[in-house]
């Protein structure tokens, strides 16, 4: 039996009467909070907790993805790297990366001396710096280690702070050595610090400042530094420690003083080894086309001199200085020392610039002949940090190498792979094979550096080239050249940057004003001085400046405008206002005698004394009218017309126009500012244009404005150019639509002078 046949029918309501109940309020609730729609959900979710996180995770997504993105543009290795063609470039970069590695030998041991250290050092920097630029810089072709101008300039600061000699007393080699290891080390880490620097702040338009005349000049400048520097090996000769201006003068005559206790032996290493160098280099350079690879002359002649030197004991028999002990294996981090910072601040900015100057004019050779783009800012970081991270490894500052860069290009290098290929070479050789070198003579390492200044001296035929072509880049390479010789590397740059940028300011002080002309029949207007076609517009001039008009130039600018004109504005508007002065005081001095007359014919009581007063009244007015015609004589010959014509001049409002005066007047009535090579106005080029206004309105000559582009226009909207009297009806898109209106509006009108004040 069922429940409700046990419970019998009052229980069987009792339960349905429930059931209702439940069934109505549950139909209650649902009408009070009905069911939310997808819109309902998203609003309720957007103050909800779960919104909140996932607002989170777009804020991480979001944050990941920018870190992402800075992680790929501060990291090139892997964007390129997981794309590398390996069947394509990968045995190029091999064959290039050996090639440049067996060029990096010899010349990292070379240009080590030249910045006064140990050659084992210069490995390091062929290491260190060069495995860093693998994994951040945007070159694929130049070769990032030591340079000879780098390392002359590092060279001039470790002999400055670690001579070889103080107060005449010979200091100890080891003392001084490390102490310019400790200095080359710390120079590097702050020239790191300034390429990192000016990198992340986008500031690699710097080098826009280094022009490529005083870039050649500064470089062959450099080379002479390099070539002087070496003779003391070549000669054997032991010279004192020179620094600062004239440094280079100072050693060149204490060789020659010298020069007859040279050592013949080291004289011979140097020629012999100089002389194959050479003839190797011309080999390469006549079978170019059948070699698939340059003969590496520098890597065969260390290991001939080598050979040679440990098999005749040159060192102990003849006196050859060779390059001593080189230690196997690396060398561990060492902090810089901070307290040489302010010592070196000034030489490391120098040595940053000049660095990320080479290496990104080479770089962007190499770009534009391959056809990818090298990121100038990506290119200081990626110097900065080489040059950071291999100074606490105690490497010396790097830059680029156009030698070993031709070399990695034209041997098949078509990555930063081969720069890492060379990097592990140098490596190989530090741990293993280094201490084999150290019977190579350093007469032979000072051959090699001067055999490979000659593309840099080669650069002194620019003088002939610049004197054809450019005689302001020829004195800028002339500046360069002589500052850097006679003031020594960074001053000599500090001097010739700012010659440079003084000579572009002169430059535009002193641009080509023209006064042009239309050519016939068309809209087309050419200065009339070059083109015989070009006819200047009756009764209207238009006058042009090849330059910006700023403050350097404005009262050029002015000047040049009036002289064109061949009106003397300054001239006539003196001569206006000292006639119109004279006409105020004559009038001032009339009225005062018809007051003291008016007065006198008051105080009269007979009628006699009035008559008498006014006779003599009537006298003085007529006496003042002939002073005054007299007065308006005096200008000259073209008075007498004004005289002429004074019944005509008596209807001006005020009689001050220039012919009621008996001034010549302009033989034009408008004149056009061709303002179309303004790039930029400041507060002074608004007051001089105001100015023009102001005075060529005084002669009844009215002026406007043509060509000029819209940042120029709203930066004269901002200085509040425009006002009640200079409008933007005085403001044309071209310049022949100045010169229509102009001559549809001839002359101003008298009635009404416009009148602007001057600044």
């Amino acid at each position: 039996m069922g429940l409700a046949d046990a419970s019998g029918p009052r229980d069987t309501q009792a339960l349905l009467s429930a059931t209702q109940a439940v069934e109505l309020r549950r139909r209650d609730y649902h009408m009070e909070r009905p069911l939310l729609n997808q819109e309902h959900l998203e609003e309720l979710g957007r103050w909800g907790s779960a919104p909140r996180t996932r607002q989170w995770r777009t804020w991480l997504q979001c944050s990941h993805a920018r870190a992402r993105a800075l992680l790929l543009q501060h990291l090139p290795v892997l964007v390129w790297l997981p794309r590398y063609p390996v069947r394509d470039w990968l045995l190029g970069d091999l064959l290039s990366g050996i090639s440049v590695a067996i060029m990096q030998l010899p010349q990292g041991l070379a240009y080590a001396l030249l910045a006064g250290l140990l050659p084992v050092f210069g490995l390091y920097s062929s290491f260190y710096p060069v495995f860093i630029y693998f994994l951040f810089g945007t070159s694929r072709h130049i070769s990032v280690g030591t340079f000879a101008v780098m390392s002359v300039m590092v060279g001039s600061v470790t002999e400055s702070l670690a001579p070889q000699t103080l107060n005449d007393s010979t200091i100890n080699e080891t003392t001084r050595d490390a102490e310019r290891v400790r200095v080359a080390s710390t120079l590097s880490v702050l020239v790191g610090l300034f390429q990192v620097g000016l990198g992340l702040i986008h500031f690699g338009f710097l080098v826009t400042y280094l022009s490529e005349p005083l870039v050649r000049g500064y470089t062959t400048a450099a080379a002479v530094q390099v070539f002087v520097s070496q003779l003391k090996y070549v000669f054997g000769l032991h010279l004192s420690s020179h620094s600062g201006p004239l440094s280079l003068i100072y050693t060149v005559l204490e060789v020659c003083r010298k020069l007859p206790q040279s050592k013949v032996s080291t004289v011979v290493t140097a020629a012999v080894a100089g002389v194959v160098l050479l003839v190797v280099k011309l080999l390469n350079d006549k079978l170019q086309r059948q070699l698939p690879m340059p003969i590496p002359g520098e890597l065969l002649m260390l290991i001939g001199a080598t050979g040679i030197s440990y098999g005749m004991g040159l060192k102990h028999i003849f006196g050859v200085d060779v390059v001593g002990n080189i230690s196997a294996g690396l060398l561990p981090p060492v902090a810089p020392n901070t307290q040489l910072f302010s010592k070196l601040v000034g030489s490391a900015f120098t040595i940053a610039v000049v660095g990320f100057a080479i290496a990104i004019s080479l770089g962007k050779i190499f770009a534009l002949r391959h056809g990818y783009r090298v990121d100038s800012n990506q290119e200081l970081v990626a110097l900065g940090l080489s040059n950071l991270i291999g100074g606490i490894f105690q490497c010396f500052p790097v830059s680029c190498s156009m030698s070993r860069s031709l070399v990695q290009e034209s041997t098949g290098g078509n990555s930063q792979v081969a720069g890492a290929i060379s990097s592990l070479f140098i490596l190989l050789i530090i741990v293993k094979l280094g201490e084999l070198f150290r019977e190579l003579p350093k007469a032979v390492l000072a051959a090699i550096i001067i055999v490979n200044l000659k593309g840099m001296l080669r650069q002194l035929s620019d003088v002939c080239s610049l004197w054809k072509a450019n005689r302001a880049d020829l004195l800028i390479w002339l500046v360069t050249f002589a500052a850097t010789i006679l003031l020594n590397l960074d001053l000599g740059l500090m001097v010739s940057v700012v010659f440079s940028l003084l000579l572009v300011v002169v430059r535009t002080q002193m641009p080509h004003y023209s006064i042009l002309g239309q050519v016939p029949d068309t809209d087309i207007y050419r200065d009339v001085a070059e083109y015989s076609e070009a006819k200047e517009v009756p009764g209207v001039k238009v006058f042009r400046s090849s330059a910006t008009v700023y403050f350097a130039n404005a009262d050029f600018y002015s000047d040049a405008l009036k002289q064109r004109c061949g009106v003397d504005v300054d001239f006539l508007i003196s001569q206006k206002k000292k006639l119109l002065k004279k006409r105020e005081q004559l009038k001032l001095k009339q009225l005062q005698k018809e007051k003291k007359l008016q007065k006198q014919a008051a105080s009269s009581k007979g009628a006699s004394v009035s008559i008498n007063v006014n006779t003599s009244l009537e006298d003085m007015r007529s006496n003042n009218a002939e002073d005054y015609k007299a007065m308006q004589v005096s200008p000259g010959d073209k008075m007498e017309d004004a005289t002429a014509n004074g019944q005509e001049d008596s209807k001006a409002p005020d009689g001050s126009t220039l012919k009621a005066l008996g001034l010549p007047q302009p033989d034009f009535h408008s004149l056009i500012l061709d303002l179309g090579a303004l790039s930029f106005v400041d507060t002074v080029c608004l007051k001089s244009l105001k100015n023009i206004f102001h005075d060529f309105r005084e002669i009844e000559v009215e002026v406007y404005m043509a060509a000029c582009h819209s940042p120029v226009v709203s930066q004269l909207e901002a200085g509040h150019f425009f006002d009640a009297s200079i409008t933007k009806k005085h403001l044309f898109a071209s310049v022949h639509d100045a010169v229509t209106f102009a001559l549809q509006h001839p002359r101003p009108v008298p009635d009404s002078p416009v009148s602007v004040t001057r600044l």
